[in-house]
């Protein structure tokens, strides 16, 4: 009989650290969470967090201060590989918006501009057509 060894592979893949200087954080802040990706100017993501991944669960995850610690935590990763400079996206109308960005200036990290990218109708789709019910009256 023979017996086989399959060799293990590693589960872990190994993280690529990019020393970047410029960099673009997106705050995607809607009414329930508050998510930060840090990508380089090419586009490539480099860190991302959120809110709920930053601990919060339920209705603290949709809170300012939980949009505070969740860039707080983002900002910390890219500052170790380098990053001092920033430009700021801002999409959504969520609580999490001004403090995100207020902490991201905060942490050390000089911030060129900042552009709000949130898409507005400009008239939007066909309103559904209005529901009827029929009413019977009881007159007696």
């Amino acid at each position: 009989m023979v017996v086989y060894s399959i060799p293990k592979r590693s589960t872990k893949s190994k993280r690529i650290k990019r020393k970047v200087q410029k960099g673009i954080v997106h705050i995607h802040a809607t009414y329930n969470n508050t998510l930060i990706t840090i990508s380089t100017i090419q586009g490539i993501v480099l860190v991302w967090n959120s809110a709920g991944a930053s601990g919060f669960r339920g209705t603290r995850k949709s809170t300012p201060f939980a949009a505070k610690i969740a860039a707080e935590n983002t900002i910390k990763k890219c500052v170790e590989q380098g990053m001092q400079e920033a430009r700021i996206y801002v999409w959504g109308p969520g609580p999490g918006r001004e403090t995100a960005i207020r902490r991201v200036h905060e942490m050390g990290v000089r911030v060129t501009f900042i552009r709000d990218i949130t898409s507005l109708p400009h008239n939007g789709c066909r309103a559904p057509k209005r529901r009827r019910i029929l009413r019977i009256i009881f007159t007696f």
